[in-house]
């Protein structure tokens, strides 16, 4: 039986660096055996569903891939649909924002690196805001993603092992996701 994935590319199409076309990259990752590939936005986000092992197999399998093929560097991090649901689901800063496009889900590669951010929860941030969950941080950020110092200082201390998403585009994958099974 397929399981519905949702692969998070970082930084591709982000200005004028790691440029890549979806039509590209869907038939790429078709090429690697995946199906029913849909993507989101323009920013390397991707719905599919796969027969193919576990979800870190698929990163890894999908950024050699990109690399060979597209000439682009980049990390994927890829998630069961279940485990979008849960991240989603565990997000304790929903209340409190008031703007989607100003709470972020940064999502990390590995559940492992979520220790490298506990540290960070003893900051006083301000008006910004920090929250963990098992796979993510979540950045409240009501002065902006670049308004503040919540988002560079994570994505300082995680590089490419993180990547990050607004709260409404994390919700619409979580649609596109839900129209897979």
């Amino acid at each position: 039986m397929a399981t519905v994935h949702v692969a998070l590319l970082r930084g591709i199409n982000v200005a004028r660096s790691k440029r890549v076309g979806m039509a590209e990259l869907r038939e790429l990752v078709e090429d690697l055996g995946h199906a029913d590939v849909k993507t989101l936005l323009n920013s390397g986000n991707l719905v599919f569903t796969s027969k193919k092992g576990a979800s870190s197999g698929i990163a890894d399998q999908m950024e050699k891939a990109i690399a060979t093929a597209l000439g682009v560097t980049t990390r994927a991090t890829v998630l069961t649909a279940q485990e979008l649901d849960e991240l989603i689901a565990a997000n304790p800063l929903t209340d409190r924002a008031d703007d989607p496009s100003r709470l972020l889900a940064a999502v990390l590669r590995e559940p492992k690196d979520r220790s490298q951010v506990e540290p960070l929860m003893a900051k006083d941030w301000g008006n910004e805001a920090l929250a963990l969950g098992p796979r993510a941080a979540y950045l409240w950020c009501p002065d902006g993603v670049l308004g503040g110092k919540l988002f560079e200082t994570v994505d300082r201390l995680l590089g490419d092992r993180v990547t990050s998403r607004n709260w409404s585009t994390l919700l619409k994958l979580q649609q596109l996701a839900r129209e897979q099974r």
